[in-house]
């Protein structure tokens, strides 16, 4: 679990996602020779902070946003937030400005916030949750499990990937953006027709801990039914738990997959997460290991 507990004490707020990405694109350097296909990286200024590899002759792409919410600092005290955040008063918050380190606790509701520190903290410095990552023999918990585990996912695919794209995106937490100039420039060099978004959902009264990996059939936004029974049936036949997501809101970076010129089937597919957005998510171990197994079938076969 080395890597994926590097992957929770990186710092990536919305919009200030360049600490990350440096870490992935050393990291890929460093792995790309052991895995079974070395990939072409694409990164730099042209991609902002996002990261694309590409194995062989891809029929699918993988995304997996990098970013995370957070809090801002506006003016006299004030924290504003930065995606949507749980607000519980006394959380401990981290982050840093020309001045120094900061650590404070997060002080009124969602109608006025502000922070404890003692001085004041430089407007517009990004605050994450101060990172506590317990793991168990059933679950981990920590800050920032969405969608640190949907990296690290992605990463552990591209271990044995012959074929495919593997996408880290950014600002999906506040409103994406990347997307779109990412979905061009892979249909303009080597298209795709389908991808699956690498991302964790939540725990609901039809989605639980320990009952494998969720497969969204819709959120707020709908895929195609006829790719939906296609990954189902996948998912059958590879004898691995999963479960059946319906909700009637969220969303992610499939959305703008669906709202894109390109006509690209989709699905979210990820392990179901509690206390959601807060400093303590809290995720099965078992329902990460079949998102992880489910990928790779999936990538096989689609």
């Amino acid at each position: 679990m080395k890597l994926l507990n590097q992957l929770l004490e990186l710092k990536g707020v919305s919009g200030d996602e360049s600490a990350t990405t440096q870490f992935l694109y050393k990291y890929v350097e460093k792995q790309k020779k052991i895995w079974n296909v070395s990939p072409k990286i694409f990164s730099g200024e042209e991609f902002h902070d996002c990261l694309l590899l590409k194995f062989g002759n891809p029929r699918t792409a993988v995304f997996a946003h990098i970013d995370t919410i957070g809090f801002m600092s506006r003016y006299d005290n004030q924290l504003i937030p930065v995606g949507g955040p749980e607000i519980i008063p006394g959380t401990w918050l981290v982050g840093e400005d020309s001045l120094g380190a900061i650590r404070c606790r997060l002080q009124g509701d969602e109608e006025s916030l502000f922070h404890d520190f003692p001085r004041g903290i430089e407007p517009g410095t990004c605050l994450s949750f101060e990172q506590n990552i317990r793991i168990g023999s059933e679950f981990i918990e920590g800050a920032y499990l969405d969608n640190r585990l949907g990296v690290y996912n992605a990463l552990k695919l591209c271990e044995n990937l012959e074929n495919g794209w593997v996408v880290f995106s950014t600002y999906e937490e506040h409103g994406g953006g990347s997307m779109p100039f990412l979905l061009k420039f892979i249909q303009e060099n080597s298209p795709i027709k389908q991808a699956l978004i690498s991302d964790v959902t939540w725990v609901t009264e039809g989605v639980k801990h320990h009952e494998g990996v969720a497969i969204s059939i819709r959120d707020k936004f709908i895929p195609r039914r006829k790719f939906l029974d296609k990954i189902i049936s996948i998912a059958k036949e590879s004898q691995l738990p999963f479960q059946l997501e319906v909700e009637n809101y969220g969303g992610s970076d499939g959305r703008e997959i669906q709202f894109s010129p390109y006509a690209i089937d989709w699905c979210f597919i990820g392990a179901p997460e509690d206390h959601v957005h807060s400093p303590n998510e809290k995720v099965s171990l078992a329902d990460l290991r079949s998102m992880i197994d489910l990928y790779k079938i999936l990538m096989e076969k689609l």
